[in-house]
């Protein structure tokens, strides 16, 4: 696997080739990864840390190959050539002008019509990055949200772009379709009753934990909630905040209890992307909260099963 460093003794995720946002050479890759290392107003005392989650991301990745055995001895990267693009430029003091660098960037990227991966970060990076989309596409975007939270605080001590307002910010958007917004995974008494309200008063769809559990069949699950997200929409969004796993399977995210399993986090992740996704995010990677690194590497798990997805859904058309 290729060691080359994107900054530091970081090496590119996966084993990726190092590429500037503006080279001519992303045409010849399938796969753009980067980073966001953008911690806002912090909400719940010193938990904090997220702004490194991209550097452990990828230093843990190089224990890995793209081989799934579990997944019909899938190599996925023997079908895809990654390339990291390093991370935003990021403004600590400044919120507002991080926000319209992230929008800048992202939009760079969606321009190159390939499939990308941002890693947080805290959840507040979602909105540009979906902002910049919904400026690409002919049409409206739908949004598949995993998280144990709506994210949809109107503000947060007067910050909107604070990591639990993205989708209220969002659900503004004329270019998404609020209807086709699903919030996947919801539970636990973080949320407060009025994010459940504006998440109904918009016309989003709530699919709970217990929902998920008590399924039979996760899979249909899965197809039942893209079928909403891609309904009058030109393209489908997946954001995953760490915190919709319990926190057995995530010691590095928000502590949230009553969670997805990491085996039905990465099924749904599986069987949307063979349904067809144009990009993703994963946000809320605390390292520093996390001894043994357990959730930075899951993330490599989770882009892979995504990417095993996406090359099913290629081989279907």
């Amino acid at each position: 696997m290729n060691q080359e460093k994107i900054y530091g003794n970081t090496p590119c995720f996966l084993g990726a080739t190092k590429l500037k946002i503006s080279s001519e050479q992303i045409q010849d890759y399938d796969v753009l990864i980067y980073g966001v290392p953008w911690e806002g107003a912090v909400t719940w005392g010193d938990y904090t840390g997220c702004e490194l989650g991209p550097k452990a991301i990828r230093l843990n990745s190089a224990r890995y190959s793209g081989y799934l055995p579990e997944l019909d001895h899938i190599d996925v990267l023997s079908h895809y050539q990654l390339a990291d693009l390093g991370d935003v430029d990021v403004v600590p003091a400044d919120t507002i002008e991080t926000m319209r660098r992230i929008e800048q960037f992202a939009s760079s990227v969606w321009d190159s019509k390939r499939f990308p991966v941002a890693f947080g970060g805290d959840h507040g990076i979602t909105y540009p990055i979906v902002k910049a989309l919904s400026e690409q596409v002919d049409g409206q975007v739908g949004i598949i949200h995993l998280d144990a939270h709506y994210d949809n605080y109107k503000d947060y001590d007067g910050d909107l772009y604070a990591r639990s307002t993205p989708f209220h910010r969002i659900y503004e958007s004329e270019s998404v379709r609020n209807e086709s917004i699903v919030h996947m995974g919801i539970h636990g008494p973080r949320n407060a009753p009025e994010t459940g309200k504006y998440a109904k008063e918009v016309g989003a769809t709530t699919i709970s934990v217990r929902d998920v559990r008590k399924a039979t069949d996760i899979a249909q699950l899965a197809k039942e909630a893209y079928a909403i997200a891609s309904k009058g929409t030109e393209a489908v969004y997946l954001s995953i905040c760490s915190d919709v796993l319990d926190f057995a399977f995530n010691p590095g995210g928000p502590v949230d209890g009553n969670g997805l399993t990491s085996f039905e986090l990465l099924e749904l992740i599986h069987e949307f992307a063979k349904q067809g996704i144009k990009g993703m995010d994963y946000v809320e990677v605390y390292p520093q909260q996390d001894t043994n690194d357990n959730s930075s590497h899951f993330v490599t798990y989770a882009v892979l099963y995504a990417l095993a997805g996406n090359i099913i859904h290629k081989q279907k058309k």
